[in-house]
């Protein structure tokens, strides 16, 4: 009993740390300006100043268009792109598959700022910058980890099922489409959830290869709105809700198939 009272506590004080730059942030969005400082950084605002919403949303309104554009466009080709490659290196064993397999996943390990300036200059050569080479790059980028989660997935998948749809008459695309494809939900909820989350968090390849402000994510116009010599805290903090709002439905609404998607095959019989 007493090491229940102590785990709990502990967890208790653990969610109250993680949670505070939350508060913080909370707050502060809704403090006006002009009462906004050191001394009472931590103090709740005396009256809500809703304003703030109302600029950094007018701000952001066309950024996240461009926002939802990449991020679900990217996620859609890499999910497919990882599924075929998963149900080949499964499904489909050749020669020195194995090998590809082990090299694909070493695009996981690879920094964003490893290949930026390369990414950039070729991206530049081909002539597809701005939103069209972003969505490109997140896909190129998203193929290992999707292929990594497919392929553990459809391993799981009894071959049985495979020879009775060769048996049927079913060649290599028939069997994935008609067989192999409508039972990688679980898989295909995994995938979509953690590609949305790092295409629409991610900052980098967003401010490097997209120079038209018109085109630009909500990430880098969030960056763009805490500029300045003399910020307005309440704006920056209002935008990184806003910013962080889809991520966190996505999260609310798809989390527990989010986690039976990761348990998905792990357990045998």
């Amino acid at each position: 009993m007493i090491s229940r009272v102590v785990q709990y506590t502990f967890l208790a004080l653990a969610c109250l740390v993680f949670l505070l730059p939350v508060y913080l942030v909370v707050i502060t969005a809704l403090k006006d300006p002009s009462t906004i400082s050191l001394s009472n950084t931590w103090i709740p605002p005396v009256s809500l100043y809703w304003h703030s919403f109302v600029e950094a949303w007018e701000a952001f309104a066309p950024k996240m268009a461009n926002s939802f554009v990449i991020t679900i466009s990217a996620t859609l080709l890499s999910a497919i792109i990882g599924s075929i490659n998963g149900y080949i290196l499964a499904k489909w064993h050749f020669p020195g598959s194995y090998i590809i397999f082990s090299l694909m996943l070493f695009g996981i390990f690879i920094p964003y700022q490893a290949v930026l300036i390369p990414v950039a200059r070729f991206i530049s050569d081909i002539g597809i910058g701005g939103t069209l080479g972003v969505i490109m790059v997140h896909v190129v980028y998203g193929i290992p980890i999707t292929t990594l989660i497919f392929r553990n997935f459809y391993a799981e998948i009894p071959d049985e099922l495979m020879e009775a749809a060769a048996i049927d008459g079913a060649g290599f695309w028939p069997a994935y489409i008609k067989v192999l494809f409508p039972l990688s939900l679980p898989a295909m909820v995994v995938v979509c959830i953690w590609q949305f989350t790092q295409i629409w968090n991610e900052f980098l390849f967003a401010v490097t290869l997209i120079s038209s402000p018109t085109s630009q994510p909500v990430t880098v116009a969030l960056a763009q709105l805490a500029g300045g010599e003399a910020v307005k805290w309440n704006l920056p903090m209002a935008g990184a809700l806003l910013a962080a709002l889809p991520t966190l439905l996505v999260y609310i609404f798809l989390g527990r198939y989010f986690v039976r998607g990761l348990l998905a095959g792990s357990v045998k019989g």
